[in-house]
C-alpha cells in the first residue's frame, strides 16, 4: 500500500486523515504544523505527538517532496527550480525577491492546454494536472530551503506572497488547486493573507465563478487584447468564453474579492497589440469593471514568431490608460536571463495535445508602426 502523501491535505482534509486512524482534530493540527511550519518530514522527530500517532504514522503515511533537478540563479536574485513530477514531466517554479516582499511562481500543471500564442509553456503541450501536494511541494520546498539558506530568524518568512502564474492554467486543475491554497492561507500552514496569494487565469469563466464561492484570493487575467477578434488569435480559450462573458465574471468575482479591483495581464506584443487604438479599447473596458492594467513586456522564444514592443512604445501605451485615469503598471523583468521571466517557463512536458501541430497557425496581422515620443517609463507596481 502506497503512503498518503500529507502534502495532498489542507487541515480538513488531514483532520479527516487523521480521525480514520482514531485521533483527534488537535492531533491534525500539531502534524499540520510540524510539515508546514517547520518543514519537517520525518515524523520521529515531532516531539509533542503522541508516540502512539507516531507509529501509525510511519506505516501509512509521509511527507513526500519533489526532487529538485535543478537550480538556476539569475544576476538580478531571481532564482529558478525544476521539480521532477515523474513520467518525463518536470516543472518549474520560481522566487522573486524584493526589497519588501519575496513572491513564489507557482506551477499548477506539467503543460498547458490553453496554447496561448505569446506563451512558453503552451507550445510545450499539456501532460496532466499536478496533484495538490505537488503544488504545495514546490512551497514547502521554496520556503524552507529558503530560510535555511537565507539564515532566517525563527519565525520569518521567506515567502510572503504566492502566484499561480508558473506552468498550467490553474482553473483547469480546480479539484487540486482549491486545497493547496487553504494550504497557503492557513494560519497553522503558511498563514498568508488572500490578498497575497494570487490566481492567474486565462479566463476559464465557470471556474472564476467556483473560485468566488470556495476560496476567493487575488484574481489575475491574463487578457492581452482589447477585442474578440485578437483575443481569439492570442488566447484560444477567447472563443468559448469571450471578453463580455469574462468581464462579468470578473464583476461578480468582485463581490467577494480581497481587493477591490481586478488584475488585467496584458502582454505587450510588437505591431500585434500594442497601438494608441488598442490602448484606447482597453479605456473603455476599464469603464465596465474595476480593474488595474499590468503591462509585461513579452519575452520572446523562437517557436513564438512575436517580439517585444519596443520600450518607447509601451511607455506611450501606459500614458494612454493613465491618463483617462486607469491605474496602469509596467512589469519590470525579472529572471529573463535563466528564462525565468513571465511566459518562459517550460519545464519538461511529455505532450498529449499535439501542441506542435495545434500551434502552427496563420501568422497574426501585424500593424504599420508609428513613432511614439520617448519618455521615463513608469515605475514598478509590486
Amino acid at each position: 500500500m502506497t503512503p498518503a502523501n500529507l502534502l495532498d491535505f489542507d487541515l480538513d482534509g488531514l483532520a479527516a486523515f487523521c480521525e480514520k486512524l482514531g485521533e483527534k482534530r488537535f492531533r491534525a493540527t500539531q502534524l499540520f504544523r510540524w510539515i508546514h511550519q517547520k518543514g519537517e518530514a520525518d515524523f520521529s522527530a515531532m516531539s509533542d505527538l503522541a508516540k502512539s500517532l507516531r507509529d501509525k504514522l510511519a506505516g501509512v503515511a509521509a511527507v513526500t517532496p519533489l526532487s529538485v533537478l535543478s537550480e538556476q540563479a539569475s544576476s538580478d536574485g531571481t532564482i529558478k527550480w525544476l521539480f521532477d513530477v515523474g513520467g518525463g514531466n518536470a516543472v518549474e517554479s520560481v522566487f522573486i525577491p524584493e526589497d519588501d516582499r519575496g513572491t513564489l511562481c507557482v506551477s499548477s500543471q506539467a503543460g498547458c492546454a490553453v496554447g496561448c500564442r505569446f506563451c512558453s509553456t503552451g507550445h510545450q503541450g499539456f501532460s496532466r494536472n499536478l496533484t495538490t501536494g505537488e503544488i504545495v511541494a514546490q512551497l514547502w520546498f521554496a520556503e524552507h530551503h529558503l530560510r535555511k539558506r537565507l539564515k532566517l530568524a525563527p519565525g520569518e518568512r521567506a515567502i510572503t506572497n504566492v502566484v499561480m502564474m508558473g506552468m498550467g492554467e490553474p482553473l483547469q486543475n480546480y479539484a487540486a488547486l482549491v486545497p493547496a491554497l487553504r494550504v497557503m492561507l492557513d494560519d497553522h500552514g503558511y498563514g498568508l493573507s488572500r490578498r497575497r496569494v494570487t490566481v492567474s487565469t486565462s479566463g476559464v469563466v465557470p471556474m472564476i465563478d467556483r473560485l468566488r464561492e470556495d476560496c476567493p484570493v487575488a484574481l489575475a487575467v491574463s487578457l492581452h487584447a482589447p477585442d474578440d477578434t485578437l483575443r481569439d488569435h492570442l488566447v484560444p480559450l477567447n472563443k468559448k468564453y469571450p471578453i463580455a462573458e469574462l468581464l462579468d465574471a470578473c464583476n461578480r468575482y468582485l463581490d467577494r474579492a480581497p481587493r477591490d479591483f481586478i488584475t488585467f495581464e496584458y502582454c505587450m506584443l510588437d505591431g500585434v497589440n500594442d497601438t494608441p487604438a488598442h490602448a484606447e479599447a482597453l479605456v473603455e473596458i476599464s469603464r465596465r469593471i474595476s480593474c488595474k492594467f499590468n503591462l509585461i513586456p513579452f519575452n520572446p522564444f523562437p517557436e513564438s514568431g512575436l517580439v517585444r514592443s519596443p520600450r518607447e512604445r509601451v511607455t506611450a501605451f501606459a500614458r494612454v490608460l493613465q491618463d483617462a485615469g486607469v491605474v496602469t503598471t509596467v512589469r519590470k523583468t525579472r529572471g529573463d536571463d535563466i528564462a525565468a521571466a513571465c511566459g518562459q517557463l517550460a519545464g519538461e512536458v511529455q505532450d498529449r495535445t499535439n501542441a506542435a501541430e495545434r500551434m502552427t497557425r496563420a501568422p497574426i496581422q501585424i500593424h504599420r508602426k508609428t513613432k511614439t515620443p520617448s519618455s521615463t517609463p513608469p515605475e514598478k507596481h509590486a
